[in-house]
């Protein structure tokens, strides 16, 4: 069972998508907003990996030898989030470009 937001969080919480799609630079909050939700995101993906880390610590620990067979679901798991697992910033994500006419 999912652990209820408390009111805090959900005010804290960014309401806008993490892109940068449809957003107008020269309106700040709109700005701050995109690049606070992108950043976000990516610490969620991260704490998800170390999450799925941990859990594959236990199991092989617990499994012994035959953590191969055992613990192969959470290995997989957590090779496939890795692939979103750094965070990367905001920057490269913000660039326009602009195509020649």
């Amino acid at each position: 069972m999912p652990t209820p937001e408390s009111e805090s969080f959900k005010a804290a919480k960014p309401t806008v998508p993490p892109t940068f799609d449809g957003v107008d630079y020269s309106d700040n909050k709109a700005l701050k907003a995109a690049q606070d939700s992108i950043i976000r995101e990516q610490w969620v993906q991260s704490m998800m990996a170390r999450l799925i880390r941990e859990e594959m610590g236990k199991c092989y620990r617990k499994e012994g030898v035959n953590h191969l067979e055992k613990c192969a679901h959470l290995r997989e798991r957590y090779m496939e989030q890795l692939k979103h697992a750094k965070v990367r910033g905001y920057l490269f994500e913000q660039q326009n470009y602009v195509a020649n006419q």
